[in-house]
């Protein structure tokens, strides 16, 4: 019997994962990986590197991926709230350019499962967040690439406050639209 509540997303590949927690008077427990249950679940990919980043309300990271050495990823929150973002980068795929997003954060303990082929990124809409994830490869900075997050082409719903400075990096101001991925072999 699996630990976990899996939903698939309207975008094939995209899994949404809730894990079994335990609480009593002292806290919580829950397992956030168990390759015999993700195995179970038709998910056999295997991980090689975790990530953790802490980034503080208004901040937007990505859309990031990777060229020829592209990344799955298994994404959670431990601290606070982010809104998380995969669009599917695949260049045959039926569902190339669209995009999925769900709020992550440390109540819902939810974990968002990206295979490779997607651009990804998250705005932080708490104070403060912490963001763990675990690659199915290791990173490679020369092989990096990136979408705007605001790409008309896409058109994602980013949950943006009124009153929320949005921070981006200068690196990820300089990303390119989707049509300059388009022809990417990913």
């Amino acid at each position: 019997m699996s630990k976990f509540k899996i939903t698939k997303c309207e975008i094939e590949g995209l899994y949404i994962l809730e894990p079994k927690v335990f609480c009593d008077d002292r806290g919580y427990f829950m397992e956030t990986y168990n390759q015999n249950d993700f195995d179970e679940l038709g998910l056999n990919m295997k991980f090689v590197q975790d990530n953790e980043s802490k980034s503080k309300r208004g901040v937007l990271r990505g859309l990031h991926f990777q060229k020829k050495h592209p990344q799955g990823k298994l994404v959670r929150v431990i601290k606070g709230s982010v809104y998380d973002v995969a669009v599917d980068i695949r260049k045959n795929s039926k569902t190339f350019g669209k995009w999925v997003g769900v709020e992550l954060s440390e109540k819902n303990k939810k974990q968002f499962y990206i295979p490779e082929g997607f651009a990804h990124g998250f705005l932080v809409l708490s104070e403060e967040a912490q963001f763990v994830y675990k690659c199915s490869d290791f990173y490679y900075p020369e092989d990096e690439g990136g979408i705007i997050y605001n790409d008309s082409t896409i058109n994602i719903s980013w949950p943006i406050p009124e009153d929320m400075e949005v921070v981006i990096s200068e690196k990820d101001k300089k990303w390119g639209g989707l049509k300059e991925y388009g022809k990417l072999q990913l």
